[in-house]
């Protein structure tokens, strides 16, 4: 969906359509955003233009790329934890590859994953948990 672009640069009308979206929750926290070729036919920019709508989102702490996997919507923060009312707890831990996850990663049910949990409060009640699975690399024997 083309949008208009009356007095602003391209990428900054790309950055705050997406913006839009993961703020309404259109794009849930911790979902992937599409693909920069699917960005691209969408908003009929180029490529360059919408890498830079993704820096600029980057930059505002909406969006993390993960090199290789893709850009995830980061989750929103609302004014109570900008004042300073939350607390963030993060704990990882090694975990065995489930059917779904081995399906994910293209692993072997029972593959050593490593899980990130983040769970934020705010005024003690739980708002957010985020869990992200990472392969464990390990390093080649020489």
């Amino acid at each position: 969906m083309p949008t208009p672009h009356y007095g602003q640069p391209r990428y900054r009308t790309i950055a705050d359509e997406l913006r839009r979206r993961i703020e309404s929750g259109a794009i849930p926290p911790g979902a992937l955003l599409p693909a920069e070729s699917a960005l691209t036919a969408e908003f009929r920019a180029a490529r360059g233009t919408v890498r830079q709508a993704i820096a600029a989102l980057r930059e505002a702490d909406l969006v993390v790329t993960d090199h290789g996997r893709g850009t995830y919507a980061t989750p929103r923060r609302n004014a109570s934890e900008q004042d300073g009312c939350s607390e963030t707890e993060t704990q990882q831990r090694q975990v065995a590859a489930d059917a779904e996850l081995a399906a994910l990663f293209a692993v072997d049910v029972g593959t050593a994953l490593l899980e990130q949990q983040s769970l934020t409060r705010t005024n003690g009640a739980v708002r957010t948990v985020v869990r992200t699975y990472r392969l464990i690399q390990t390093a080649p024997l020489s």
